[in-house]
């Protein structure tokens, strides 16, 4: 079985590609991985396994 996690983002004005980059890390760190990048909003989606 799955479980998602929808996050809007908050980066900032400055070194907003390493603070992503970081955020993205961080999540795929606990076992997330991207399912969806929103193109016209802010919205990542991540999945995992639940029995991990």
């Amino acid at each position: 079985m799955k479980e998602y996690k929808v996050i809007i983002p908050k980066l900032g004005l400055k070194n907003r590609t390493q603070k992503y980059e970081d955020l993205l890390n961080k999540y795929a760190r606990e076992g997330w991985t991207v399912k969806h990048i929103g193109q016209n909003s802010p919205m990542v989606i991540f999945e995992r396994d639940i029995n991990r």
